[in-house]
């Protein structure tokens, strides 16, 4: 009786273990300015399957995102956010998408490119 209740336990732990490992939380950089900025932002990092949270802080432009890495990864997180408007340090928004956000969601572009030369 001992045996399986600990093989039980066992088993839990490391299936519990398992799960834990795949959730990962990563921070980057991402460009915008208002609440309705905030909205689009994290919707749209919400949207890729396997995204757990987001919080995007309209002071810093960090975005805070947890995922599954199972199921998705940061890179793909980057291109949704894009694909919206909004450029972020992986990936830059098309211009026409950016040009269709509201006046108070246009940020500084060149403060983007400026960060993106300065990697290379």
């Amino acid at each position: 009786m001992k045996t399986k209740m600990l093989s039980l336990i066992s088993m839990f732990l490391l299936g519990t273990s398992m799960l834990l490992a795949q959730a990962k939380t990563e921070k980057f950089k991402v460009y915008g300015n208002c609440g309705m900025c905030e909205n689009r932002i994290e919707k749209a990092a919400q949207s890729v399957e396997g995204v757990t949270g987001a919080d995007w802080d309209k002071q810093t432009k960090m975005i805070k995102v947890s995922f599954d890495e199972s199921k998705t990864n940061v890179h793909k997180v980057h291109m949704a956010i894009a694909k919206v408007g909004h450029d972020t340090d992986m990936h830059k928004a098309k211009d026409e998408t950016y040009s269709s956000l509201p006046g108070c969601c246009k940020y500084d572009r060149t403060a983007s490119k400026k960060e993106d030369h300065s990697k290379h």
